[in-house]
């Protein structure tokens, strides 16, 4: 009889010919098998059914609750239901894109009492798995494993982090029948895949705001997680599941004296540039610079000088002087300060008198800056990218970014950030531009998305 068994995150299909492996595996010669990623074993089992193969399924090591109850005093709205609905007509596999503050985590609640199967739910930061860790303890009123930040323990429902669940998926990818993936857009970065690919997990669900990746690598999420279910935008909610907002742009000038070091800085980068026919814009361009750069003189001064006309822009008087205007005008609101550096942080923090977050920040001072801003002990918070998703702060209403990636994507999560609803709210974000600089495109490129039209 062909037997099916679990193999340190792959198949190993016993008791068939070499000629007779099923599709997507191949023969291992070895152990006299065949062998395939565990991501195939929702098709193999099918496969095998349909044919009216008779097998033996040793691979299963995950419990099915019998009755899995749900303890919750709000009630799904429509949207919420839709997806669940969406989800489960496609065969419990698939992606859920929903605006930041909209719920998401609550239709993977939905999603796991549906299913009553063991669930892994993967994050990829310790501050967003504690937040999941919090909440699915007291939706299920049970105890929530945790793999990560110094935790190893399994639990019928785990959370993990993406590095945790990359490093273990070997030995535990069949311990769960629903994994879910939150902001699933992670899952294509680097050796991230290879998780969804040692589960067996019959069921998966990807969780995101913005999935689109500008390498095109979200396309790889229909075979790892299935195809986008349902879908809502930031307009479609705006006033109603989120709070009114405004987008301002501001832009600021450079002195004359910043000008000048910009354009020397970028003389020499584009000349470089110029001299080895290199397009940074084209798909692997940076890499190439980088690695050309390394190998001669000018090819590090070419660098020194790209990161010189960073800093310039970054740190733009203006932007200060704007900031400051800025923060008077809303000092009765709280105000999240966004930059693409933490040099940049550091400065702002101490010429703002402002606490800081950046990923040097310790976890515990971390939580008692974002405690202190939710309890209106402080204002203002500055921070690079580590606020960017995930960490929950409804008590933001004005956002001001500094500097940022031309991504679509950081964009519409800084928005997200200050979107939480609240009585009479509208909530403001500041995007500030320095003018005659290559700032101008970077704005245009991640203001390309429907909550900025």
């Amino acid at each position: 009889m062909i037997s099916v068994r679990f193999d340190k995150g792959t198949l190993l299909v016993e008791g068939v010919e070499p000629t007779e492996i099923p599709l997507g595996f191949r023969w291992d010669e070895r152990v006299g098998a065949a062998r395939a990623m565990a991501l195939e074993y929702r098709e193999l089992v099918q496969g095998l059914h349909d044919s009216g193969v008779p097998y033996q399924d040793d691979v299963q090591d995950y419990l099915r609750f019998d009755v899995l109850e749900h303890h919750t005093d709000r009630e799904p709205r429509d949207y919420q239901l839709a997806a669940l609905e969406h989800w489960t007509r496609a065969g419990r596999r698939g992606q859920v894109i929903l605006p930041t503050g909209s719920g998401k985590t609550y239709v993977a609640e939905l999603c796991i009492a549906d299913t009553r199967r063991a669930t892994l739910v993967v994050a990829p930061t310790i501050d967003l798995v504690n937040q999941w860790q919090v909440v699915l303890e007291k939706a299920f009123d049970c105890e929530i494993g945790m793999l990560g930040g110094g935790q190893h323990e399994l639990r019928p429902i785990t959370v993990s982090t993406y590095d945790s669940a990359y490093l273990h998926m070997e030995r535990y990818g069949n311990r769960f029948g629903l994994v879910i993936f939150d902001e699933v857009h992670h899952l294509p970065s680097g050796a991230w895949s290879q998780i969804a690919e040692m589960c067996v997990a019959a069921f998966r669900l990807g969780l995101s705001a913005t999935p689109e990746r500008p390498d095109d690598a979200h396309l790889a999420l229909e075979w790892l997680v299935g195809p986008v279910v349902y879908r809502r935008g930031i307009r479609e909610f705006a006033g109603e599941v989120l709070a009114e907002y405004d987008t301002i742009r501001v832009e600021v000038s450079l002195t004359e004296e910043e000008a000048e070091a910009y354009e020397t800085a970028r003389k020499t980068y584009l000349s470089f540039l110029g001299a080895k026919r290199i397009r940074v814009g084209g798909p692997g361009g940076w890499q190439r610079f980088l690695r050309t750069a390394a190998r001669s003189k000018d090819g590090r001064a070419a660098l020194r000088a790209h990161r010189e006309s960073r800093r310039v822009i970054h740190e733009a008087r203006g932007k200060l002087e704007a900031v400051e205007d800025i923060l008077a005008r809303h000092r009765d609101n709280r105000v999240l300060l966004f930059t693409n550096d933490n040099r940049t942080v550091y400065r702002i923090s101490r010429e703002f008198l402002v606490p800081c977050i950046t990923h040097e920040t310790p976890a515990a001072e971390r939580r008692e800056i974002l405690a202190g801003f939710s309890e209106g002990r402080w204002k203002v918070v500055v921070t690079s990218k580590v606020l960017n998703e995930g960490v929950d702060m409804p008590e933001a209403d004005v956002g001001v970014v500094l500097s940022g990636s031309g991504t679509v994507r950081e964009h519409v999560q800084r928005l997200g950030r200050i979107l939480r609803p609240g009585q009479d709210k509208r909530a403001l974000l500041y995007e500030l531009v320095t003018m005659d600089t290559v700032e101008e495109k970077t704005s245009e490129r991640r203001r390309d998305h429907d909550a900025y039209r």
